[in-house]
């Protein structure tokens, strides 16, 4: 019986029943921690761009993207909130003298943040 492409290439298969199965062993991939807008995109992504997903998926590549997009969301995110407070002039001073108008203020910088980075990193 001639070899299979699959035998050809040095793969091997395993008896299972009246079926032979391919002996498939998945690389080893570093499982790193997903945050809060890696989780954001990854829904984004299995709704609206499976091919893409499904790429990442098959080529074990999809918890180091996710890895990599939240820690720039994450950086993204810090940067706009300090530059956005700096220009608003929200500062420790103001925390310390009307507390309520400071977590208004901060409330607000933290919701227009998360738009722009929802903007240019989650929903791309």
């Amino acid at each position: 019986m001639e070899k299979s492409l699959f035998e050809q290439m040095g793969g091997t298969y395993t008896q299972g029943g009246d079926y032979l199965i391919p002996n498939l062993i998945l690389p080893k991939v570093e499982d790193k921690p997903i945050g809060i807008w890696g989780q954001r995109h990854l829904q984004y992504i299995k709704q609206h761009k499976r091919i893409f997903y499904t790429n990442l998926i098959t080529s074990c590549k999809l918890n180091s993207y996710l890895a990599e997009v939240d820690e720039r969301a994450e950086e993204m995110y810090l940067r706009l909130v300090k530059e956005m407070a700096q220009e608003q002039s929200v500062t420790e001073q103001l925390k310390a003298e009307q507390p309520m108008e400071w977590i208004g203020r901060m409330g607000n910088i933290q919701s227009c943040a998360r738009e722009v980075v929802n903007s240019e990193v989650i929903f791309v």
